[in-house]
């Protein structure tokens, strides 16, 4: 039997259209299922709507997702596992994908990245469907669409409830450590209702600053903004208003310019001196100052190195500290000569 584990709080709003398309890929399947809906602590309708669809609800007061994720874990009967979010949108492709791999035996887990959907903006689009590719070198997996045996689910202990967020890279981690992780091709869609207008960028500069400072997702409070708070309701006039659409677009201008290759193109074609040039170098700079959080990221894939069982996976995490350590030293002196031009410009 295949288990379907939905954590939920909150997300009457999300909850129909998710566990309709689990029906519709687990009917297609073919295989028996159950799903289970993990109701943490719910206000609104989410436990009466899980029911009218036939699910297994199972009420849970943790508020905390690694906590939530693992008591749905705990009460599933399927030798399969899947975790869904309540706002993801999957489809029969990724379900038959991951039980082709779970069957072969040679699998412990995976997941499948995940698109926003239509009603986030552009840029927001463009840079998930970019950190999709990043997070392919490290092969792990977003929480949107996971799976894993029930054996190996047991076997790593399940989600780490020390974290507040990114429970899913550490369990991506713990289950490469026992054996092969899969990151599938195919993809999920999910809602892209926080990345609204400030909301989204407030989710960006959380995200960076979470990233130069991992130890901050084992504090709920610092988190609680964007992931624990009520969930945002739609309000198409707000998206919509002059001053959101502008938002969206200057923010389109910065990413495209951030993903763009322009690194390729000669420096000779982009002179400094000219319009262009300055643009350029600009880009180049913020680029830079992003890639300062490699430095972090060494520290914890060094961390994964000592406690990694399988050969395969340490050298993996090898290849991955030395690119991360050639980013990193590569953009410090650029971040240096940013802050020294500008104390010159200041006192000049």
């Amino acid at each position: 039997m295949i288990s379907f584990i939905v954590p939920a709080h909150n997300e009457e709003a999300c909850l129909n259209g998710t566990l309709r398309a689990i029906h519709e890929s687990a009917r297609a399947v073919g295989r028996r299922y159950e799903i289970i809906v993990v109701d943490d602590a719910s206000t609104d309708s989410t436990a009466t709507l899980a029911c009218e669809h036939g699910a297994i609800v199972v009420r849970v007061n943790h508020r905390q997702i690694a906590a939530t994720r693992n008591s749905g874990g705990r009460a599933a009967q399927g030798d399969q596992l899947f975790f869904v979010d309540a706002d993801t949108i999957i489809n029969p492709d990724v379900v038959v994908s991951a039980l082709r791999y779970m069957e072969k035996g040679s699998v412990m887990g995976g997941g499948a990245p995940a698109r926003f959907d239509a009603a986030a903006p552009m840029y927001a689009r463009l840079l998930l469907w970019w950190f999709g590719l990043l997070m392919r070198l490290p092969g792990i997996s977003g929480g949107a669409f996971m799976f894993c045996t029930r054996q190996a689910f047991h076997a790593v202990g399940g989600f780490d409830e020390r974290l507040f967020g990114a429970e899913d890279v550490a369990l991506s981690w713990a289950l490469r450590r026992e054996g092969r992780f899969v990151v599938l091709w195919r993809y999920v869609l999910t809602s892209g209702r926080r990345m609204h207008g400030i909301a989204g960028l407030r989710m960006l500069a959380a995200l960076l600053r979470i990233g130069f400072c991992p130890h901050l997702l084992q504090k709920r409070s610092r988190v609680r903004k964007i992931w624990y708070d009520a969930r945002p309701k739609e309000n198409h006039g707000t998206r919509n208003s002059f001053a959101v659409r502008m938002l969206n677009a200057a923010m389109l201008l910065i990413v495209i310019g951030w993903i763009a290759p322009l690194g390729l193109l000669p420096w000779s074609w982009t002179p400094r001196e000219s319009a262009l040039g300055k643009v350029r170098l600009g880009f180049a700079v913020f680029g830079c100052y992003i890639a300062l959080v490699c430095w972090p990221l060494v520290y914890l894939l060094f961390r994964n190195l000592l406690r990694q069982k399988r050969w395969v996976e340490r050298v993996r995490s090898i290849a991955l500290i030395a690119l991360c350590l050639w980013c990193g030293w590569s953009a410090t002196p650029v971040v240096v000569w940013s802050w020294v031009s500008l104390y010159h410009w200041l006192t000049h």
